[in-house]
């Protein structure tokens, strides 16, 4: 009697252990080989402080620059009616923002003040415009930059930017938080194919003799691309099948 309690104990286990398992599978989503995974998409950009609208971009780079000088990321574009304007700071409420902003006022770094909300930015506007709006305006925020000094380590218009300081800035100009380096901005993006290069793709090169990736461009059709090429040089525009870029050339990635 006692061997049959035991044979039926052992079955029983035997049963829960197999429901289990066969619980435990069902749960288990199955990727087969090939099966394309959901992209990866950068954060959204929250609540911004911008300072300042004006017609003369000196008094924008002094803005800058006093914003610097108390440890701020602060940078100036010129916006779509033609006025450099500043900002800085990426704030997860509209609160939070505000309140940082009063203190610096009250502390005379800045004056009138106006808090840009997400849905303010170029990539919240994509579900009524189409992809094609954001790209564009990628492209546009970059080329307003064309002429400005590399700087290795910049992200401020006012002094300067290297290339992956200027891919963020563009980018977060436009509601979209790239990563600061070009090394994990490579690998943020989704890879594309050189041959479907679109408007506001980032793309890549090995320029140091050494390790993956050491430079970055926001490509703007056509084979070009925008970019801060190395000390000494402004921004400018150059092209993929230049020789020196096109053996350089690592990998393109998307974002949008």
């Amino acid at each position: 009697m006692g061997k049959m309690k035991k044979i039926v104990l052992g079955i029983l286990i035997l049963t829960v252990v197999v429901l289990l398992l066969q619980a435990c599978t069902s749960r288990v989503k199955q990727v087969r080989p090939g099966t394309r995974l959901p992209k990866r998409q950068l954060a959204v950009m929250g609540y911004t402080i911008q300072v300042g609208a004006f017609a003369n971009v000196d008094n924008a780079v002094r803005l800058t620059e006093k914003l610097k000088n108390q440890n701020l990321d602060a940078t100036y574009f010129k916006a779509g009616d033609g006025l450099f304007k500043v900002r800085f700071g990426n704030f997860s409420s509209k609160e939070q923002a505000r309140r940082r902003a009063l203190n610096l006022r009250q502390s005379g770094v800045i004056e009138d003040f106006y808090i840009v909300r997400p849905e303010e930015y170029a990539v919240s506007k994509r579900r009524q415009y189409g992809d094609e709006y954001l790209r564009k305006s990628l492209v546009n925020s970059a080329r307003d930059f064309i002429g400005v000094p590399y700087l290795w380590g910049g992200i401020s218009a006012e002094t300067g930017f290297d290339c992956s300081g200027l891919t963020m800035t563009v980018y977060q100009l436009n509601g979209l938080d790239l990563p600061r380096h070009s090394a994990t901005q490579y690998d943020a993006g989704e890879p594309i194919d050189k041959n479907d290069l679109q408007k506001g793709d980032l793309v890549f090169f090995k320029t140091r003799g050494r390790g993956i990736v050491s430079h970055v461009g926001i490509y703007i059709g056509d084979g070009r691309f925008i970019h801060a090429p190395s000390r000494g040089k402004n921004i400018r525009i150059d092209s993929l099948s230049d020789e020196y870029y096109a053996a350089r050339y690592v990998g393109s990635r998307n974002y949008l």
